[in-house]
């Protein structure tokens, strides 16, 4: 009689840890698909209802040049300012547009592009992360008169 009930208990754990294992996989696949492990991720995410502040940002089609001015960055003095309307590349490599100097920076880190009119930061899967007013970038989103943003130490202001 102890046998029929060892056996049912062995398929009844199997069972749970089966459920358990599908339960972690479908969580992993969620947070993939939600901090780019798909196309749909790389989207910016639009808040209704703008703010006052982003009212009064003019957007690109209005003639404005946007820029990046710089904080506080190695290898470059407080002040010095960089044209972005064409897009950009934040990085240490040579071929990065907007070369930055710090150790926390990766070779590809960081991009500014143009779309619908607008300017828009994204990480490009780098290993500190890139932050837009002290909050880490995990898709791509849109710059606003005076936004700041950081690489390792490095800290750049957005300007139109």
């Amino acid at each position: 009689m102890d046998e029929p009930l060892a056996v049912a208990l062995k398929f009844g754990f199997l069972a749970v840890l089966y459920l358990f294992l599908l339960w972690v996989v479908r969580s992993a696949m969620r947070d993939l698909a939600r901090y780019g492990g798909s196309p749909a991720a790389a989207e910016p995410v639009e808040v209704p209802g703008p703010s006052r502040r982003e009212r009064a940002t003019p957007d690109l089609r209005s003639g404005v040049s946007p820029r990046l001015e710089v904080v506080a960055a190695l290898g470059h003095e407080p002040g010095t300012s960089f044209d972005v309307g064409e897009g950009a590349t934040f990085g240490r490599s040579d071929g990065a547009d907007i070369r930055v100097d710090d150790p926390f920076a990766s070779s590809a880190h960081a991009r500014i592009f143009s779309r619908g009119g607008f300017m828009y930061l994204e990480d490009m899967g780098s290993t500190n992360g890139t932050y837009l007013n002290g909050r880490q970038v995990k898709t791509a989103e849109r710059l606003k008169l005076a936004d700041t943003i950081r690489i390792g130490d490095s800290e750049y202001r957005y300007e139109e």
